[in-house]
């Protein structure tokens, strides 16, 4: 499971989870990504359990990236304990997720596989997340495409890759 190899301080206050992400919002590896649209505290368990489904589901064919770390040490104190005596002991580590950011991306698969493997990776954690494509993913298929089938002319003809692009393809 993930958890850092050591931090600063053992415990952590709770803080708060306003706003949208601002980091970590575009796919940037992968062609597809899972986002979030709620605010959660997501823990490492969960994660791992997203990653093994989506892994399952596409068979170990693809590659796929955790964007998401958990950091945050969550206390708890034992059952039946009396009030007082200072704060719990670290349980378990979460990930503080926003609205708006990337957890998990994947490469090297379909967009139907993808997406089914997405999906069940979505059902193990606690919060709404959709599927999203990386932008000018259909320019850079057109041009594999193009580059495998060596027309690189008549793609420059249509404006869709430059005359140097196509010379070199």
């Amino acid at each position: 499971m993930l958890m850092p190899k050591r931090t600063k301080y053992r415990k952590q206050q709770r803080g708060r989870m306003n706003g949208s992400e601002t980091r970590g919002i575009d796919v940037k590896f992968g062609d597809f990504g899972l986002q979030a649209l709620e605010p959660a505290w997501i823990t490492a368990r969960q994660i791992e359990a997203a990653r093994r489904a989506m892994t399952r589901s596409i068979r170990r064919g693809g590659q796929v990236w955790i964007r998401v770390f958990p950091d945050k040490p969550v206390t708890a104190r034992p059952a039946e304990t009396r009030m007082g005596s200072g704060k719990g002991a670290p349980e378990f580590w979460v990930a503080v997720v926003k609205p708006g950011r990337i957890l998990f991306e994947i490469n090297g698969v379909d967009e139907a596989t993808a997406q089914e493997a997405m999906r069940l990776a979505g059902n193990k954690l606690p919060i709404r997340t959709r599927f999203i494509g990386r932008e000018g993913l259909a320019d850079d298929v057109a041009q594999r495409l193009a580059a495998e089938s060596g027309s690189g002319a008549e793609l420059a003809a249509q404006g869709s890759v430059s005359s140097q692009e196509a010379a070199n393809a």
